[in-house]
């Protein structure tokens, strides 16, 4: 049987039924409330008949002031985290496992979507460019204090509680892309003199201590962190001494308890990013590794027996193709993307 479509069962993750995963991916269907909708409910439970082993939802949004875009879903009250429970319930009835992503923008935002209040992050500084949510510059981030991180761990640890209480099989922890946890670790953005800037250890010291945190609260095999060292963010880059963060990091995660990473290259060449970089962490790394994006079957398989992954992500290719794992199963042609696709939930 193709190392795909055979099931990962360990005692540090929940078992899924192959080795088949759709990638958290934002989508912007939420209703006013920021609830998941029926349709909602409908778009993930195709993909979980379509024979997926686990999704990752689409970011959710962890508090009010950690949005920073258009109606995207939020875990921040009981409702909220309510309205996810018939998306669970619909693809459990699917045979599939399904991780609810945590959320948390940092500066990618603007005071429109937090509450008129400025957005927090590691810096005063703003992200460059134009948010495309709003066509409007990015906010003048708040820089967190010490005495204020706490706070945004709380958020972090009651919106996981709220999301395995309505029965998501895990959580993760979103730790890259350039959001909130990835602005202290990038010292292109991080410029901060105290303890949670400069050196290595201390850019470091905001993302260990939300998994920290988080870990202390609900079970470890319940939870996984998605990092991006190497990935696309308007071009290809890798965190500044990557090589240095890499080996102070991950070795702390795994004594942390955490046991599964995700490690996400965007909408980049596998190769290229993740790639590169797993094959960095796996010598350090004796858990469970989930990657892809961009990877043909063949190139899965091989990442797969070559022991560099476990699970295989892969997001655009899940938007248009609910049924994807069938198709590898049965050897049919995959339907290529296309951005039009992104405008609807199907």
């Amino acid at each position: 049987m193709s190392k795909i479509l055979q099931p990962l069962e360990t005692e540090v993750f929940p078992s899924v039924r192959n080795r088949t995963v759709m990638s958290a991916m934002t989508r912007g269907f939420a209703d006013a409330d920021h609830n998941a909708t029926p349709a909602i409910v409908e778009y993930y439970r195709r993909r979980a008949a379509g024979n997926v082993g686990l999704i990752l939802t689409e970011g959710v949004v962890i508090h009010p002031s950690a949005d920073g875009y258009n109606s995207v879903p939020h875990i921040a009250t009981e409702a909220q985290a309510e309205s996810w429970r018939p998306v669970v319930e619909a693809v459990h009835e699917a045979g599939a496992k399904i991780a609810c992503q945590l959320w948390h923008c940092g500066r990618i935002s603007h005071a429109d979507y937090t509450g008129g209040q400025p957005p927090v992050s590691s810096t005063d500084r703003a992200a460059e460019g134009i948010n495309r949510q709003n066509d409007k510059p990015y906010g003048t981030p708040h820089r967190l204090t010490v005495d204020e991180m706490p706070v945004v761990y709380d958020y972090f640890v009651e919106a996981a509680q709220r999301a395995l209480a309505v029965g998501f099989d895990a959580v993760q922890l979103h730790l890259g892309h350039g959001y909130l946890a990835d602005q202290f670790l990038d010292a292109r953005v991080n410029d901060r003199e105290d303890a949670y800037g400069g050196s290595v250890e201390n850019r470091c010291r905001f993302a260990l201590e939300t998994v920290e945190r988080v870990l202390a609260a609900v079970p470890a095999e319940r939870v996984i962190a998605r990092i991006s060292p190497s990935r696309f963010m308007g071009g290809l880059y890798d965190w500044p001494d990557m090589d240095e963060m890499l080996d102070y990091l991950i070795p702390r995660l795994w004594s942390l308890g955490l046991r599964v990473l995700d490690v996400s290259c965007a909408n980049a060449d596998y190769f290229q990013t993740s790639g590169r970089v797993i094959r960095k962490i796996r010598p350090m790394w004796p858990g469970v590794i989930m990657g892809g994006a961009s990877l043909t079957q063949e190139q899965a398989e091989a990442e797969l027996e070559a022991g560099l992954l476990d699970l295989v992500t892969w997001g655009r290719s899940f938007i248009a193709n609910p049924d994807l794992a069938d198709r590898i199963a049965s050897g049919a042609d995959w339907v290529p993307f296309d951005n039009a696709m992104r405008d609807t939930l199907v």
